[in-house]
């Protein structure tokens, strides 16, 4: 993992994308990684904060309306907000929490967030039309053939 994250972090500085780790702090820390993405039973986030400092992004899964509030009471840069829908992506993953906390976050927190989980193709268009402008999609596009296809049609359901 870590030699994959070198080659990551040496990609994402070349295109100025940023590299954000999911659960591994040490490997964030270790190769200059912009950020790092914690979970709900991951170290809590103050004490991240005071492991990698200011300048570090943190970001919270969420999974409901008071887990997003103490996400940013707490501090966090960003959320996560899902899984939206039913996701087998992660073997721990919860139970889907649906449109109506993407509607909630959208309309009363200021912080930036993420949609994910089961975001597909064909429901795309609902999660943005709910209010989402970032969304992740991992087995959509890398269990595609056709990934530049799939990625252009992606790109123009968001761009509707």
């Amino acid at each position: 993992m870590y030699e994959e994250c070198l080659a990551l972090r040496a990609m994402t500085q070349e295109t100025g994308a940023l590299f954000i780790i999911n659960d591994h702090l040490d490997l964030a820390l270790a190769v200059g990684a912009d950020g790092v993405h914690i979970g709900q039973d991951d170290l809590p986030l103050s004490t991240v904060r005071e492991l990698v400092g200011p300048d570090l992004l943190i970001g919270v899964s969420t999974h409901s309306p008071a887990q997003a509030q103490a996400a940013v009471k707490d501090g966090a840069d960003y959320i996560g907000v899902g899984p939206l829908f039913a996701t087998h992506t992660k073997i721990d993953v919860c139970d889907p929490v649906g449109l109506d906390y993407l509607d909630y976050v959208v309309k009363n927190l200021k912080i930036p967030f993420v949609a994910i989980g089961g975001i597909k193709e064909h429901n795309l268009a609902e999660v943005i039309k709910t209010g989402a402008r970032t969304v992740a999609l991992v087995t959509e596009i890398v269990g595609n053939p056709d990934i530049p296809g799939k990625i252009k049609r992606l790109q123009h359901i968001m761009e509707m």
